[in-house]
């Protein structure tokens, strides 16, 4: 084997560290972004969660009070209770309402581009304080949704859709099913990657619209699923500005979702050290769910390889 001579090598070296530099100069504004307002806040509030602060007064060490006291809170498990709900009700319903749509806006029709632009902005528009207000005025007793139904039934009816216990959170989540524009473009991405060649041999089999749907599109979806379902699960436990809006928590704390209660520990009572106990309890219950379901998928996501 020749050697490389020393010059060539030096060359080399210095060729390299250019690129590397040229790399690290680009990378350079989101690494600082990420260990100034990321990484540093993070460990911050780790450390803040174990103490007793105020946001006014100097954090005071306390150990792992707050996670003992965390678990005698009945509003805690009250919450934890209410976001389980709301996370599994709305993340199936969710994806379900985005494919179903997505499989509408795959066919070839006129003014499809349209359509798909209509279904989009929910998604552009849920999480704006406009959008809350209305929303609460129209599941209000005197709200647009009762006007309907009185005109339906011929009688009067003033139900406060969010002004009750047994109803309050449905109406947040059905709001939330209302934002599925991002995962319904996504799906459609999917779907027109699935090449022709599957249904056309699925169609000479003699299969159905349910067959070719069952087999065919689902498998070949399964990896589209797969992410639209981490990040539905992720965004549903961080849901927060519709119940501060709409509801505030209540009535009798039955939209108090983990992220509100989080809010409400930090800005309404001050027990900043608290809040951030309970924010890693969030990130912990977040990174086990999402582990969970990265582990299933070795069962029932399919990719083509």
């Amino acid at each position: 084997m020749t050697a490389v001579p020393a010059n060539m090598r030096k060359s080399y070296r210095r060729k390299r560290m250019r690129n590397n530099a040229a790399g690290y100069a680009f990378l350079a504004p989101w690494l600082i972004g990420f260990i100034a307002f990321t990484s540093v806040p993070m460990l911050y509030s780790l450390y803040l969660a174990f103490t007793k602060y105020d946001s006014l007064g100097a954090p005071q060490w306390i150990g792992t009070a707050n996670f003992v006291n965390m678990f005698q809170d009945g509003v805690f498990w009250k919450s934890v209770g209410i976001t389980f709900k709301y996370v599994f009700i709305l993340v199936p319903l969710r994806l379900a309402a985005a494919l179903g749509v997505a499989l509408i806006l795959t066919t070839d029709h006129k003014g499809i581009g349209f359509y798909r632009t209509v279904y989009y902005i929910p998604s552009l528009l849920g999480g704006s304080v406009a959008i809350a207000i209305i929303w609460s005025r129209l599941w209000g007793s005197d709200g647009a949704i009762n006007g309907l139904i009185s005109v339906i039934s011929g009688s009067p009816y003033a139900y406060s859709w969010i002004g009750n216990p047994g109803t309050a959170l449905y109406s947040l989540i059905l709001l939330g099913c209302w934002h599925f524009g991002s995962s319904m473009l996504i799906f459609v991405s999917g779907i027109k990657q699935i090449p022709v060649s599957y249904y056309e041999a699925a169609l000479l089999d003699g299969a159905g619209a349910w067959q070719r749907f069952r087999y065919v599109t689902f498998p070949a979806l399964t990896p589209v699923i797969f992410f639209n379902l981490v990040m539905g699960i992720i965004n549903a436990f961080k849901a927060f500005s519709e119940a501060l809006i709409i509801t505030n928590g209540g009535p009798m704390d039955s939209t108090m979702l983990f992220a509100l209660y989080i809010y409400k520990q930090s800005f309404s009572y001050f027990k900043m050290g608290y809040a951030c106990a309970l924010s890693w309890v969030l990130l912990i219950i977040i990174g086990v769910f999402s582990a969970f379901v990265f582990r299933s998928s070795n069962y029932w996501v399919y990719y083509e390889a």
